[in-house]
């Protein structure tokens, strides 16, 4: 598969504060890949400085052979990255169509295009067409995960970064996001997932980066990872890592 997203030795400071150190990383074309690991690891910000939201301080990143490191994050919308921040961050005194419609801003001359991508959310995102000229601050949680993945793919990206999509949320809605997250990659979307749940990370990606303090400890295929012993032990248990490679197997 062609890389779609490479970043290679990256160091990542907020002030004097170091997160990440000689941090590499790849995701090809159509490809899902996890980042797991404890809180603090370092997974949210590897997620804003590809995004753009976060410059390096050493270290590049390049995007479908471009380089864009030092590119401000509109850019990279524009080029096909979007980042699902953790904690949802909808705009809460606009509408749901005003959400998506703001996510879309690149097609704001284009209002058919406009019209044809929110009507796709809608149709993936069912329980957002009822909602529609609600305010987006009145949605229950699990809608507004919906409404903000929704928001991200109004930019039609090639590579979609997502930031503990599970937080806060109920088994079952979980359960729902996380399909919506395979059919957008059975789509050709690639996807970087930064996920609590280590469980559906490694049922989701096809490959993995183990995070412990902002460096890369492992890296691999999941069921390999799923087999690590340090994996197993610190983010699934063996119980719940026995009953994944039994699934795996079926």
């Amino acid at each position: 598969m062609n890389p779609l997203l490479v970043a290679n030795a990256l160091e990542l400071a907020y002030g004097d504060a170091v997160v990440c150190r000689d941090l590499s990383l790849e995701v090809a074309e159509g490809e899902v890949v996890a980042l797991i690991g404890a809180n603090g690891a370092g997974k949210s910000t590897t997620l804003r400085a590809i995004a753009g939201a976060l410059l390096p301080r050493a270290g590049s990143i390049a995007f479908r052979g471009r380089d864009v490191t030092r590119l401000p994050s509109h850019d990279r919308v524009d080029l096909g990255i979007a980042l699902v921040p953790e904690g949802r961050h909808v705009f809460p005194f606009l509408t749901v169509r005003e959400n998506l419609e703001l996510g879309g801003f690149k097609f704001r001359r284009d209002a058919a295009k406009m019209g044809r991508l929110i009507e796709k959310m809608f149709a993936m995102f069912p329980r957002l067409k009822e909602r529609t000229s609600q305010n987006a601050g009145t949605l229950s949680g699990g809608e507004q995960q919906m409404l903000v993945l929704a928001r991200a793919m109004m930019s039609e990206p090639q590579l979609l970064c997502l930031d503990e999509p599970s937080l806060g949320l109920a088994p079952m809605v979980t359960a729902d996001i996380f399909r919506t997250v395979r059919s957008i990659n059975a789509a050709g979307v690639g996807v970087l997932l930064v996920e609590q749940n280590a469980r559906y990370a490694l049922e989701t990606a096809g490959r993995g980066y183990v995070l412990q303090a902002g460096s890369v400890v492992a890296q691999g295929h999941c069921a390999a990872l799923r087999e690590d012993n340090r994996v197993r032990d610190a983010y699934l248990g063996r119980a719940a890592s026995r009953t994944l490679a039994a699934r795996s197997s079926t």
